[in-house]
């Protein structure tokens, strides 16, 4: 069974910083990008950052440039992302999934991690 596990979320004031990590069980991991999404309340799923397999491509949304970094271990079979300068617009469920060459995501999703950024 294919699965992702978020985890890293919590409460932060603006400013702040968190580290996301999502381990997946697919098997050679190290083949297949990744990426992270978000959810906020009332809103579509949105794409935050992307990884190729081999770290050397990495993609963001323009809303979280210059202050997520999105980064990979293979050994580990762990997508990480590092968020500094919170903001409240930040606040959403994050997710990650496996991308297709076309870097959109085509596998079930997980049960996400809750950032909540205050004010």
């Amino acid at each position: 069974q294919v699965q992702l596990v978020e985890s890293g979320g919590g409460l932060v004031q603006a400013g702040g910083s968190l580290r996301l990590s999502c381990v997946a069980s697919r098997r050679m991991f190290s083949i297949y990008n990744m990426g992270w999404f978000r959810q906020a309340p009332g809103k579509e799923r949105e794409a935050v950052a992307a990884i190729n397999y081999s770290s050397r491509d990495t993609r963001y949304a323009d809303s979280v440039k210059g202050r997520f970094t999105i980064s990979r271990d293979n050994a580990q079979n762990t997508v990480y992302l590092q968020m500094n300068s919170l903001k409240p617009e930040d606040t959403a469920v994050y997710y990650c999934n496996y991308l297709d060459v076309d870097y959109e995501p085509y596998s079930s999703w997980g049960q996400g991690t809750q950032v909540t950024v205050s004010s």
